[in-house]
């Protein structure tokens, strides 16, 4: 593509963008501009349509940047790192998950004010507590590097807040203001503290738009040279090893008087110009939208293949603790079964544990009140916490549950049992086989419980799961075999390790769910030449459960192999009894 096309269809999702905008410059002028910001030199690439951008080997482990530190003395009342925590976690990544890992996404590492990294004070420097850009540029010569454009507001101590204060620019006119007077009763929020929140600046008192926190000032994109400081600020990261970017909160970016403010049309069309320009620059990168709202609002950050690449598969973690504590698999298959392929050039991004907790608003339609309500008082009764937002109607409701998942999965609504791990593990070999890229929280690798220390100290819900572990405590850990930690390391690497061979796990690969009986949960993956077969089968109970290889319908001219186990099964066999929480990879070859 030459650049006058390009500059055609950037005008054009400008157009769109800035249709009921007044705009100080032209449309030409402003794509001119955003070209000019992206492009390294003169070169336009061309990105191929409907490219699957990964594999059945990609896995992205999430950490933040200091999720594993190295202390000379971890009984220190205020340890200091003796290495940049990158380091750290760079030699963890090589040493202990190289064979089967293959991409990290490393938490904002960017100076910060709070909410531990998601209050942005200068998006092109690294935290220098963490380490450098080289180490940046290191690690993402090793792996798949994904990094969070927390693009929807910045930190109130950042150099442009400071600027909005004192009337001068950059940063004057960055930032989403509103009257007291003006009605805001229709905005959709994701918290409970008030929108607005009041400052005093060089020119008076100003009310800046605050949807998460008054940390946290929502940045305007109806000012065009916003929209193109987070292009240079994308060009950056491009120039320092980034290959995945995902969009952190991008549903609310666009604000307007008498509107929910989330999921505007403006929203979707800034995702789109973002995607026009990156691919025509780097075709190979992928974008993922982080959008924890209800299904089907997700399902639309795809557009037409044309705007994420991939996007966060937010209903299936409430989904599928739902379906481990209660032991009944119907709305995770109804769910299942109503979920579109992705087509090929996007892909569904899975994971069932994150730096957040588990969202609640992406199960609303899919739950009722009654089992929202039951799985809030479990986790609850396990140690968790429950983080509130306030409804559309004025009122207080559950917005995400709080625990580390290991915690979380420690028994039934009956209470805790000794199924812990195998139902921590079933929970995995789901979503491990499932249609899509796994995402896999560095907390899950391991098992780590609860850290009520850390919430203590911080009193914010999210700081239950997000322990920072000493290095050496940690490999301690994972050397003693008779340890949980130990045991769901060594399991979950055994099911990557399986998982990275199959062409049937292909994020893209056909995927149908099974009707089984009983407590019985299951789907079929075929690969894209259509040569391997995987059935896969879980049993999502405390109880044994018999499963009918006829019910499978089975090609009986094939031989049938157990991935997980490694075993082949006798030409014989009619039925399998599943332990508890017991998981079978059924492939027609090895």
């Amino acid at each position: 593509m030459s650049r006058e096309l390009l500059q055609q269809r950037v005008e054009q999702h400008l157009e769109t963008i800035y249709a009921d905008s007044n705009l100080g410059v032209s449309l030409s002028q402003l794509a001119n501009q955003l070209i000019t910001t992206m492009l390294k030199d003169d070169a336009v690439r061309d990105p191929t349509p409907h490219k699957n951008r990964w594999s059945e080997q990609d896995i992205i482990l999430i950490a933040y940047g200091d999720s594993i530190m190295r202390f000379n003395d971890a009984a220190d009342a205020v340890p200091n790192p003796i290495e940049p925590p990158l380091h750290t976690l760079h030699r963890f990544i090589k040493t202990q998950c190289a064979d089967y890992i293959n991409s990290l996404h490393i938490l904002p590492f960017y100076p910060y004010s709070s909410d531990e990294g998601f209050s942005v004070m200068s998006y092109v420097q690294v935290n220098e507590s963490l380490g450098s850009w080289q180490d940046i540029q290191a690690i993402a010569n090793d792996v798949k590097l994904m990094a969070d454009l927390v693009i929807n507001h910045c930190s109130s101590r950042s150099r442009w807040f400071e600027n909005f204060l004192q009337g001068k620019e950059p940063g004057l006119s960055y930032f989403k203001t509103a009257s007291l007077a003006d009605d805001l009763s229709q905005v959709v929020r994701p918290r409970t503290s008030p929108l607005l929140n009041t400052v005093q600046t060089a020119v008076g008192e100003r009310h800046v738009w605050c949807t998460f926190s008054h940390d946290q000032v929502d940045l305007d994109f109806e000012n065009p040279e916003v929209l193109n400081e987070f292009v240079g600020i994308i060009r950056h990261y491009l120039d320092n090893g980034v290959r995945i970017f995902r969009l952190d909160a991008v549903a609310f970016l666009w604000k307007q008087l008498h509107t929910s403010c989330i999921n505007l049309p403006q929203t979707h069309e800034v995702i789109r110009l973002l995607r026009t320009l990156i691919e025509h620059v780097e075709p190979n990168v992928v974008i993922i939208t982080e959008t924890n709202i209800p299904n089907r609002e997700n399902l639309s950050y795809f557009g037409n293949a044309n705007e994420a690449h991939c996007i966060y598969n937010f209903s299936l973690p409430p989904l599928l603790l739902h379906t481990l504590l209660s032991g009944d698999s119907a709305a995770l298959k109804h769910w299942m079964m109503s979920m579109p392929p992705a087509q090929n050039g996007t892909a569904y991004f899975n994971f069932i544990a994150s730096h957040d907790g588990i969202g609640l608003r992406p199960v609303e339609g899919l739950l009722d009140h009654n089992e929202v309500a039951k799985m809030v008082t479990t986790v609850s009764r396990f140690g968790g916490k429950v983080s509130m937002r306030t409804a559309e109607n004025g009122t207080s409701s559950p917005y995400e549950l709080n625990i580390a998942l290991f915690d979380a999965l420690q028994g039934t609504h009956q209470g805790p049992d000794k199924w812990g791990l195998q139902r921590f593990l079933c929970a995995h070999a789901i979503m491990f086989a499932l249609e899509g890229i796994p995402g896999l929280y560095i907390h899950s690798l391991m098992g780590t419980t609860n850290d009520y220390v850390r919430f203590d100290n911080t009193q914010h819900n999210r700081s239950v799961n997000r322990h920072r572990w000493q290095e050496a405590d940690l490999l301690n850990k994972l050397a003693d075999t008779s340890s949980h930690y130990a045991q769901v390391f060594e399991n979950i690497r055994k099911l990557l390790k399986v998982r990275i061979k199959q062409p049937a796990f292909h994020p893209n690969a056909t995927q149908f769910t099974l009707h089984l009986t009983g407590a019985l949960f299951g789907f079929w993956r075929q690969s894209i030449d259509r040569r391997q077969s995987i059935f896969c089968v879980y049993n999502v109970s405390a109880q044994p459960q018999q499963l009918l290889l006829a019910d499978l319908n089975l090609i009986a001219t094939e031989h049938w192999y157990e991935l997980i186990e490694g075993v082949q099964l006798s030409d014989d066999l009619q039925t399998i009894e599943l332990s508890p929480y017991q998981g079978l990879w059924l492939s027609n070859s090895e």
